[in-house]
């Protein structure tokens, strides 16, 4: 069973507030239980939830693939990260975003910490696709791409020296909500947690919910933690082969629901792991059937650009800037004709034509004022996508900030 250690606050003369809150005090610092031998024994009816999960995370691979794998899932993850910075307070368009990865060094410092995140779910789900195990070395790498380019960097890529804790007081774990396990507790708590990573028996939505609940307990960073802990999600569902493509934005349901996540993540700490498992998966049913409808709605866009742009041929310079929009919806000449394979010419005309068929828009961005174009069509989408999502399941909740939809 989880435990408690006691440990006692040092008294601190400069600390704000009365005589008492400058005063030593004891409290409870929480140690969970290690999980690399973790035994669970699901109910029928869990196990029911787990397997329609799971086959529909099957059936969404390959839903994808008619309008190319690639668009999906690269503006799944965009989706999954923007809602991910928004559980920490990171708000931010799609169009915001689509601009900060076209031109990165004009990157607002909002727009830099989304980018950081984008990056921290793709070097999550590399590592998830490698033969080799996941080692806390990998969760540190996670984490430093995260932080690398935001105001946070001398935090990147560091474990805790300190003890830490959420909610309360930012001077002292006085009035915390939660406080994690000790900062001597934490690489070997790591350590445990990328073993039960490396499991094969048990479903791979179990072990990433477990995997993601664990890693936000032990919470071994001094900033970030909840965003490496969602990027962890992805790692585990493509490592156990269930997410080979397309992973689900279970980040943008989470953060929907953000009371009830966090009721979870306690629900585990009290020992209720079948609990948040369950919370788990039905958060993970949601976010497949959102990305399914969203596949379809990306896939119906193409086909209305194809009809407005003259039904163009299927080796033009024209239908390839078709199928690479959803995945680059800012773009100029020079990234258009590399990820065409064209000449500079070639995507010009084609630029051009998408511009007269209404499919592009021209925009002027950067320091530099360059030249570029957008897909409206796509930015909106993505910002209705995440508005849909962000109605929480419980009538009493406050509606998540969001984009508006367009």
């Amino acid at each position: 069973m989880p435990s408690y250690i006691e440990r006692i606050w040092p008294a601190d003369p400069a600390a704000p507030g009365g005589r008492s809150s400058r005063q030593a005090f004891a409290y409870q610092a929480y140690l969970p239980d290690p999980i690399a031998n973790l035994e669970l024994l699901m109910p029928g009816t869990l196990v029911q939830e787990v397997t329609e999960a799971e086959k529909a995370l099957a059936q969404l691979q390959g839903h994808a693939s008619f309008i190319g794998l690639e668009a999906v899932s690269r503006q799944l993850l965009r989706a999954e990260s923007v809602a991910s910075s928004r559980i920490e307070g990171l708000s931010l368009s799609q169009r915001r975003l689509a601009q900060a990865m076209f031109e990165p060094a004009v990157a607002d410092a909002t727009a830099r910490a989304v980018l950081g995140n984008v990056r921290a779910m793709e070097l999550a789900i590399e590592m998830g696709s490698k033969a080799e195990r996941i080692s806390p070395s990998d969760l540190i790498q996670i984490h430093a791409r995260l932080l690398e380019d935001t105001a946070d960097r001398a935090l990147a890529g560091q474990i805790r020296t300190t003890q830490n804790w959420i909610g309360g007081d930012t001077a002292s774990p006085r009035h915390a909500e939660f406080i994690p396990p000790p900062e001597d507790r934490v690489q070997e708590l790591l350590e445990d947690l990328c073993v039960f990573i490396e499991r094969q028996d048990l479903p791979g939505v179990i072990q990433a919910a477990v995997a993601h609940s664990q890693f936000e307990t032990i919470h071994p960073f001094a900033d970030g933690n909840g965003r490496v802990g969602r990027a962890l999600i992805h790692a585990v569902l493509r490592r156990r082969g269930l997410a080979p493509t397309v992973v689900p934005p279970v980040s943008v349901v989470l953060a929907t629901n953000a009371g009830r996540y966090v009721e979870g993540l306690t629900q585990y700490r009290e020992a209720n792991v079948l609990d948040w498992c369950s919370l788990f998966v039905g958060t993970m049913r949601t976010a497949i059937q959102h990305s399914e409808d969203l596949t379809q709605r990306l896939g119906e866009l193409q086909d209305r650009w194809r009809a407005d742009a003259g039904s163009p041929r299927r080796d033009s310079t024209t239908e390839k800037l078709i199928r690479l929009l959803p995945v680059r919806p800012v773009l100029d000449g020079k990234i258009a004709a590399s990820l065409a394979g064209v000449s500079d010419e070639a995507a010009r005309v084609a630029l051009l034509s998408l511009e007269k068929a209404g499919v592009l828009r021209p925009v002027v961005l950067g320091k530099k004022r360059n030249r570029a174009w957008e897909a409206p069509e796509v930015l909106a989408l993505l910002d209705t996508f995440e508005w849909e999502l962000a109605t929480p399941t419980r009538s009493k909740q406050p509606r998540r900030p969001s984009p508006r939809a367009r």
